[in-house]
């Protein structure tokens, strides 16, 4: 059964209605993913922290709903414009303003966007990007830019976010790992205001034998000075090839080995963790590096960490790509690939944390839901053959394994 992104869109906006994003709680159910935990008791936390933000937005300090200032930022409150302003920050909070780190990581991710939609342009061959810039009148906006219909992309998309809003303290709880201690300074029952500023990617190949790569970077804020930075960047390919895997994991180990040599083993872990799709007790793909809520050194050396793994998504994933764009493949590779997209997109509606918080917030639906494929497949009770490289990755899916 293969479904159209319109129809995506209409399980996405039922689906996501139920489902709270991940958290990281120690449990002592194990899984057969070695490893890692179980998140059966981390999705059950998560659906209480979520209940709890719906009640606090149902009634907050003893007004009734109507009084109460709503959780969403609102979804008609994104303005279209030609082109966007040179910040997204607000005057104030520009690098000499109240908060500098706000105006540098918005604007090293803009560079960010650039050199990686121009690297993925010339990878294509084909297709453009296309820009859509929008701005709130509370301040900030975005850019999305978006490829399709590409030689060797079926979709890309490249996405800068700059949002100023505020939530339930139960709201920040679910958003973060530890987002117990993300209120600081406020008093209980109050609404954190909040920043947040990022870079999100999804690039879904054409060939079966090319895998699809996310990323994201992203630094949040609340006006009580606590701070931390959050993203990763992992890969999902439909057929297994160890040099790929080595190379892609070897990319993002030096990486990490140029800041801290303890982040790699612990960010792959994460990483291996975080996409776990519980309800099918597997993988969404081979992983790569994960974090979030880091604020355990000075924020200059994360932001020059995340700056570094932002900049290193083409040397990890363009040599990849022109290695397989070309290569032949079969019908039924080509429906496996739509398979394991299909996969993708239950992770994504499910339990992908910048997805559910996007939609919880009132962000912009377009660019919440770029990251679905254009084209997935679902197909009854299917199970690869034995000893087949469908059978061989599914293995790796359920079985985590070390590449470097």
């Amino acid at each position: 059964m293969k479904l159209s992104s319109a129809l995506l869109f209409a399980i996405s906006a039922v689906t996501a209605k139920g489902f709270a994003p991940i958290a990281t709680v120690p449990t002592s159910r194990t899984s057969s993913l070695k490893g890692t935990a179980s998140p059966t008791v981390e999705k059950e936390s998560f659906q209480r922290s979520l209940l709890a933000a719906q009640l606090a937005n149902k009634k907050t300090n003893g007004k009734k709903a109507e009084d109460a200032p709503p959780v969403n930022i609102g979804w008609d409150s994104h303005k279209p414009v030609d082109k966007a302003p040179d910040s997204l920050v607000r005057p104030g909070d520009g690098p000499d303003g109240n908060y500098p780190m706000r105006a540098r990581f918005e604007q090293m991710i803009r560079e960010a966007q650039i050199s990686i939609t121009d690297a993925i342009e010339k990878i294509d061959g084909k297709a453009k990007f296309q820009e859509d810039s929008w701005i709130r009148a509370n301040g900030g906006g975005g850019m999305s830019r978006v490829l399709k219909d590409g030689a060797v992309f079926e979709k890309a998309g490249v996405n800068l976010s700059v949002v100023y809003g505020s939530m339930p303290q139960e709201a920040l709880q679910a958003a973060t790992e530890r987002g117990v201690d993300r209120a600081k300074g406020m008093a209980p029952g109050e609404r954190v205001p909040f920043f947040a500023c990022g870079l999100s990617c999804v690039m879904h190949p054409r060939n079966p034998h090319c895998p699809t790569m996310h990323f994201n970077y992203r630094y949040f804020e609340t006006d009580g000075g606590v701070w931390w930075f959050g993203g990763g960047t992992d890969i999902t390919p439909a057929y297994l090839n160890e040099d790929d895997m080595r190379h892609f994991h070897g990319t993002y180990k030096e990486v990490c080995d140029r800041h801290d040599p303890e982040f790699y083993p612990k960010f792959k872990a994460w990483a291996d963790k975080y996409f776990v799709i519980s309800h099918r007790n597997e993988t969404r793909g081979l992983g790569g590096i994960f974090f979030d809520d880091l604020n355990d050194r000075e924020p200059e050396k994360l932001f020059e960490f995340a700056k570094d793994a932002v900049n290193s998504v083409v040397p990890a994933y363009g040599p990849i790509i022109e290695a397989h764009k070309d290569d032949p493949f079969t019908e039924q590779q080509k429906q496996w690939q739509l398979m394991r997209r299909g996969r993708y997109v239950e992770f994504n509606l499910v339990y992908d944390r910048g997805t559910v918080f996007g939609l919880k917030t009132g962000g912009r639906i377009e660019s919440i839901l770029m990251s679905l494929p254009e084209t997935a497949r679902w197909e009854y009770d299917h199970h690869p053959e034995p000893g087949s490289p469908e059978a061989d990755i599914m293995d790796a899916f359920k079985h985590a394994r070390e590449w470097v």
